[in-house]
């Protein structure tokens, strides 16, 4: 078996098991018990796996750099629709049970409270980057208009995190989401001093 049919038949299956055990999970509790507020919980359980898969999406880039396992960008776009399907069932969550589907009154809601445009204009800058995945869209886009685009997932990430820090704010000591919030400036760190150093290298 080559690293092709070995990435298709066992590490891509692994991956979909990883990342639907959180949904899985949640189903699960479903026939238990989810608390005293049951949509609190699956929104906050959505919501939380969604900025996990986010983090994990842009952490491939930086451990393929430091580990050389070139092989890790493979599932990096599996991960990132992942992260756009919780987000979904996040955002639904909230319009279906918030809302009732009331589009004039959810706007109204994203005009007034930070945390929720925040959280919206995460979920909407998701929208170009999961339509846009696929390989034919790289083709009709071409390498650096997509490349460009998909530069969307750090607007997103920042919008995720402030999203998740204003809403525990309200109610809670935030140190949960100043640990994404580090986390994330890691991230971005290490980008911009891969950056800057082959840049000098360029200059030698």
């Amino acid at each position: 078996m080559n690293q092709a049919q070995l990435r298709r038949r066992v590490f891509k299956p692994v991956v979909w098991i990883l990342c639907l055990t959180p949904l899985t999970y949640l189903i699960y509790s479903l026939y238990l018990d989810l608390g005293a507020n049951p949509v609190e919980t699956i929104t906050n359980f959505t919501g939380i796996w969604t900025l996990r898969l986010i983090m994990i999406t842009l952490a491939i880039t930086p451990l393929r750099w430091l580990t050389g396992i070139n092989q890790l960008v493979n599932y990096r776009r599996v991960i990132g629709l992942f992260a756009f399907f919780y987000s979904t069932l996040h955002f639904t969550t909230f319009f279906l049970f918030d809302h009732q589907f009331d589009v004039a009154a959810m706007l109204e809601d994203v005009r007034k409270r930070p945390y929720i445009t925040a959280g919206f204009t995460a979920f909407v800058l998701m929208i170009p980057l999961a339509l846009t995945s696929t390989t034919g869209w790289i083709r009709r886009l071409g390498g650096k208009k997509w490349n460009l685009l998909h530069q969307l997932i750090y607007v997103t990430a920042m919008a995720a995190v402030l999203h998740y820090y204003w809403k525990v704010s309200i109610k809670l000591d935030p140190v949960n989401p100043r640990n994404y919030a580090m986390l994330l400036a890691v991230l971005f760190g290490l980008r911009l001093w891969r950056n800057f150093a082959r840049k000098r290298a360029s200059e030698v």
